[in-house]
């Protein structure tokens, strides 16, 4: 899945871009509808009472910050997740706070491809997906919602979660391996 996510022509892409950090409204309204589903499903699934206001603050980082960004559609899709996440632990943390509590350690994960996953994402629907993928541990767990709902690359996954690609390679395969065999399990009992 690895560049699926375009949704346009490179060039295309780039004018979008180029009219978003010139502030063009009508720039930003794409950007927005071809991204905001994905990052609300991302941020409702980690955190599904502030999942509205954590999408609001990320767009306003992202419109702030625009006119910084270099890079094509897939590193913008990257560079956006990255917000979202970094908003989703400043949550956190200022929940730990407030309850003096220390923050919990947010690992991070990424999906995998082959067999294991085909079959496995394909025996459920999108919220028996999430309710399954919400049972893996963090990292895998993680890593999992950054590479379906993301619709990042490995290498844009490990960025985000400060990993090696290979760490993120070997979390994703587990978290597969993992969802299959409870899958199968489940398969048996019905």
């Amino acid at each position: 899945l690895e560049g699926s996510g375009s949704v346009m022509s490179i060039e295309a892409f780039e004018s979008v871009l180029s009219g978003a950090q010139a502030g063009a409204e009508w720039a930003l309204t794409i950007l927005y509808r071809d991204l905001h589903p994905r990052v609300l499903r991302y941020l409702s699934v980690r955190e599904p009472a502030e999942a509205e206001d954590l999408a609001s603050e990320v767009w306003l980082d992202v419109a702030q910050g625009i006119g910084r960004f270099r890079g094509d559609e897939d590193g913008f899709r990257a560079w956006v997740f990255t917000i979202a996440r970094r908003r989703l632990l400043d949550l956190r943390r200022r929940a730990s706070v407030r309850r003096g509590k220390p923050a919990p350690l947010d690992l991070g994960g990424d999906r995998g491809t082959g067999d294991v996953e085909g079959e496995a994402m394909a025996s459920l629907g999108s919220d028996e997906a999430i309710a399954l993928i919400a049972s893996l541990p963090s990292d895998q767990y993680d890593v999992v919602l950054l590479r379906i709902i993301g619709d990042l690359s490995v290498a844009d996954v490990a960025r985000i979660l400060g990993k090696r690609p290979g760490a993120v390679r070997a979390l994703q395969h587990r978290a597969l391996k993992r969802l299959a065999r409870i899958i199968s399990r489940e398969a048996v009992t019905e």
